[in-house]
């Protein structure tokens, strides 16, 4: 090596730094989410809130019902005044009338009758636009034969009180979830008016009314056993009767409708 060259430190070779492994992500075990995420079921309406008294009509519906448990269901291919056959109705001792939406032109008989001051309602309302339209008729309340979120919906919105269709007691349960102020058991035949009794193990005083297959012969006893209240239907309210504007024969068939419940009920 010569004089004037000076020798460099030997450079010390650094570890080679050993990269970190990237972060994978593993997908959540089948199931994991579902346990981690409670779904809330339906919840029966919380009385607390509500601001437009929904309650108070529901009570108001079922105190009516308690003190005059029939309701006569309309369903006519023509109804020539809707407002004089509820009065027919009335003079034999029916004070609510429901008409049904398979009934031509129901809103403009919905809005005569209650233009008269009459109790009434609609029936077979199966979506959210019918129930608005039956609200804006002046309808009273509404009658559905299956369990109708969206009708329920509409008619806890406006605050008006509904008898929501069911036959189970699955479909019961149902109905008060979403907020029913009655249930009606649909088709009440299928079973009879013991089974009335029999949802009254389950459903202690839950507001029950027995509709499709009622007459005199049998009202009397759906409501000893149990119902709230009974729907009256061809019996009392036959379409070519209605069509004919025969108010006096609707009236003989509504007090003696009202007259058999109150004699085999023992009154």
């Amino acid at each position: 090596m010569s004089a004037g060259t000076h020798s460099q430190p030997a450079t010390t070779p650094r570890p080679a730094t050993t990269p970190r492994p990237a972060t994978t992500s593993h997908p959540a075990p089948p199931g994991a989410a579902a346990e981690s995420a409670v779904l809330p079921g339906p919840q029966r309406p919380d009385p607390a809130a509500d601001p437009i008294g929904t309650e108070a009509t529901a009570a108001a519906l079922r105190a009516d019902l308690a003190a005059d448990p029939v309701i006569a269901v309309v369903r006519a291919p023509e109804i020539p005044d809707a407002a004089a056959l509820c009065e027919a109705l009335a003079a034999g001792g029916i004070t609510r009338t429901e008409f049904t939406f398979t009934t031509p032109g129901v809103t403009d008989h919905l809005a005569r009758a209650a233009a008269a001051g009459h109790r009434i309602g609609a029936g077979t309302v199966l979506t959210a636009a019918q129930a608005e339209e039956a609200i804006a008729a002046g309808a009273g309340f509404l009658v559905t034969p299956g369990c109708r979120p969206e009708v329920a919906a509409v008619a806890r919105a406006a605050g008006v009180p509904v008898v929501l269709g069911a036959l189970t007691p699955t479909e019961v349960a149902r109905a008060l979830d979403l907020g029913a102020a009655a249930v009606k058991i649909f088709p009440a035949r299928a079973f009879g008016p013991r089974y009335f009794a029999d949802l009254a193990g389950p459903y202690p005083g839950v507001p029950l009314v027995a509709s499709g297959g009622v007459d005199s012969a049998n009202a009397a006893e759906f409501l000893a056993r149990g119902a709230l209240a009974v729907c009256a239907g061809t019996e009392v309210v036959p379409p070519a009767a209605v069509a004919a504007g025969d108010w006096a024969e609707i009236t003989r068939r509504a007090r003696a409708f009202t007259a058999a419940c109150r004699a085999d009920a023992g009154a």
